[in-house]
């Protein structure tokens, strides 16, 4: 009787039951979690869940451009928008880097998951410093929850360190570092240390001048004590400024430990490694990212890392953790990383933003493996906050291959994706870096091309005559 019951309920509902069965729950799933800026957000947004992705008409138009430094991109479609022109800058960087060996270009990789044990960013990085040269892996931080699937370089830590991390704590005891993170040694009865030796890849494998970033207090007994081979190394940790740093090795190194006495109340940030020319790239990975986060960035704190590391890129590249709340509605996302680009430009003095779209991301209907249907609105929705903060644009989902494509790259042989359908594998982050690296490098070539052949205006003289030159290409506006 129970069964017939049951059976008979069952025919009832069948007809208002969702055509989407065995999906993902709205929640964080393995291997995803989430940042409580994203959950507060979530919360707070009143609308509806929509049964149809919202179809947003507002820039369905070319996008035109202003001329910078005597150059302008010609107009975009909307829907096939990549904002070179917003990377002009970056652009003469590069410039200026492969024609006369001039300067060096610095590049900050934001992301979530995706980015997690350097997958994508290591690519990206070799990429980048093939063509332009430089060597070094980049800002790391003391502990990272990759440090064991990370290729690019080894790095261990004790147990004992005491961390706050901007995807949970709105109010930090001291800022965060550029990384998003900040470190105290505080136990004083165990030893506090980090270990890094360096990785196997053609650019990385030295650690190349290593630094600490460290930042102010009042303490004067701290000292960090170094270990490098059978040498052993007593440094200071005078923390007089807002942001100190503190040179390891004037030489490259293949790897060291550093362990920290007495060094409680000081916020400790990371190491970094450069050879201080070409191009370097430093990832700043955190699984369950949104990107909201970065809100919480002390203004005066990253003018302070600008100063030392002169960032000429800032790369967000999030969307993983913001596909599973059930609304095809995100201008609660574009709006708020809206603000989160004009306030990455005001830490960051003279930068340039480029956004990445969320990837395809399969979700199991009526049996099959699809795209799921918030993906194509969340992307829309970067884009508009990408146009509206005048950043650089990359819709990693079109250049995957769009509809359907993760499932593809999760079924090729050999596979690209993981059977999560989600994230991608060792050979698909490779793939993701090349189509990435080649976006930049249309731009860039088309930047070059306009450059050789850019009009300057000068200056009105005393008898108003305005003539037009043709800018040679060595020159400077």
């Amino acid at each position: 009787m129970a069964i017939l019951i049951a059976a008979v309920c069952f025919l009832g509902l069948k007809e208002v039951l969702p055509k989407l069965i065995f999906a993902e729950t709205k929640v964080p799933t393995k291997n995803v979690v989430v940042d409580s800026f994203l959950l507060e957000s979530v919360a707070q947004q009143k609308e509806e869940v929509k049964k149809e992705p919202v179809v947003d008409t507002f820039f369905r138009k070319k996008i035109v451009f202003e001329k910078m430094d005597g150059i302008v991109y010609p107009p975009e479609e909307y829907e096939e928008y990549k904002g070179f022109q917003y990377l002009i800058p970056f652009f003469e960087k590069l410039y200026q880097l492969e024609t006369k060996n001039d300067g060096d270009v610095r590049i900050a990789y934001f992301g979530d998951s995706m980015t997690d044990g350097d997958l994508i960013v290591q690519d990206f990085r070799y990429a980048m410093q093939a063509q332009f040269g430089g060597q070094g892996v980049g800002f790391v931080s003391i502990t990272s929850e990759s440090a064991k699937s990370r290729g690019s370089i080894s790095h261990q830590f004790s147990d004992n360190w005491k961390t706050q991390s901007y995807l949970n704590v709105k109010r930090p005891l001291k800022p965060f570092g550029v990384n998003g993170h900040v470190f105290f040694a505080n136990d004083t009865l165990s030893t506090t240390w980090v270990q890094y030796k360096a990785g196997y890849g053609k650019f990385t494998s030295q650690l190349n001048h290593p630094t600490l970033f460290y930042g102010k207090t009042k303490n004067e007994k701290a000292e960090l004590v170094v270990k490098i081979g059978a040498d052993t190394l007593y440094k200071k940790l005078n923390g007089e400024k807002t942001l100190n740093a503190l040179p390891i090795s004037n030489v490259n190194i293949k790897s060291f430990k550093a362990s920290f006495k007495e060094a409680d109340s000081i916020p400790i940030y990371g190491f970094n490694f450069d050879d201080g020319k070409g191009v370097h790239v430093d990832n700043f990975s955190n699984r369950g990212n949104s990107g909201l986060p970065i809100s919480t960035f002390s203004t005066t704190m990253m003018r302070q890392f600008q100063e030392r590391l002169d960032y000429d890129l800032i790369i967000l590249h999030y969307g993983t953790n913001v596909l599973n709340y059930g609304t095809y509605n995100y201008d609660w996302y574009e709006k708020s990383m809206t603000k989160v680009v004009n306030h990455l430009k005001e830490c960051f003095p003279g930068v340039t933003i480029l956004v990445i779209s969320s990837a395809d991301k399969a979700t199991k209907y009526e049996l099959e493996m699809k795209t799921d249907s918030a993906v194509v609105p969340l992307t829309n929705a970067q884009r508009k906050y990408a146009v509206q903060a005048k950043a650089g644009y990359f819709n990693l989902y079109k250049a995957m291959g769009g509809e359907g494509s993760m499932a593809l790259w999760a079924e090729e042989d050999p596979p690209l994706a993981n059977k999560d359908y989600t994230h991608f594998n060792y050979k698909g982050a490779q793939k993701v870096a090349g189509l990435l690296y080649d976006q930049i490098q249309t731009g860039y070539a088309q930047y070059k091309r306009m450059r050789s052949t850019r009009i300057v205006v000068p200056k009105k003289t005393t008898t108003d005559s305005v003539q037009a030159k043709t800018q040679p290409i060595d020159e400077k506006p």
